[in-house]
């Protein structure tokens, strides 16, 4: 997929609704200081070209009970692309998994798993995880305390050509 040019404008609006997605489009182009229709037209277009993903709740992941953050290293048997594939489709399916990325070093898959307590996790693990079997190798790490979570991501917009 071809990398989308953002201008200054389309920066500016990416970066207040990373910060708020529930303003309202007037609220919006106020704080980027353009008219309301110019930017609800932008808007749309970074929803439509795949930009804009969705909009979510951020959720207190401890005040939902749920205050367990595991990352785990995924060392896949026999390399191939069918057990890589496999696995990427069995972890996309786990609702414990909030983020998970191919890697390359050590671990061939590093995962974000998040759940109630250890005891969850080690259901999960035994019953789950391990019984994959395309997985040769888990490794987890457990986070003790969160400096930042996934927070907006730092744009700039595209140079502009000297043509």
């Amino acid at each position: 997929m071809p990398k989308m040019n953002l201008d200054e404008t389309d920066v500016k609006i990416l970066a207040v609704l990373q910060g708020d997605a529930r303003l309202t489009n007037v609220e919006l182009a106020e704080r980027i200081h353009l008219s309301p229709s110019p930017c609800l037209r932008r808007t749309k277009r970074l929803e439509e070209s795949g930009v804009i993903r969705g909009y979510r709740a951020d959720l207190d992941r401890s005040l939902v009970g749920l205050g367990l953050t595991v990352f785990v290293e995924i060392k896949v048997d026999r390399h191939s692309r069918r057990n890589a594939d496999g696995l990427a489709t069995a972890l996309a399916a786990l609702p414990e998994v909030v983020s998970c990325c191919m890697v390359s070093g050590a671990a061939d898959f590093l995962v974000e798993l998040v759940v109630p307590d250890l005891p969850a996790y080690e259901r999960l693990l035994s019953d789950r995880l391990l019984t994959l079997p395309m997985v040769a190798d888990i490794r987890s790490n457990f986070a003790l305390r969160v400096i930042k979570t996934a927070g907006p991501l730092a744009l700039a917009p595209a140079e502009k050509s000297l043509a």
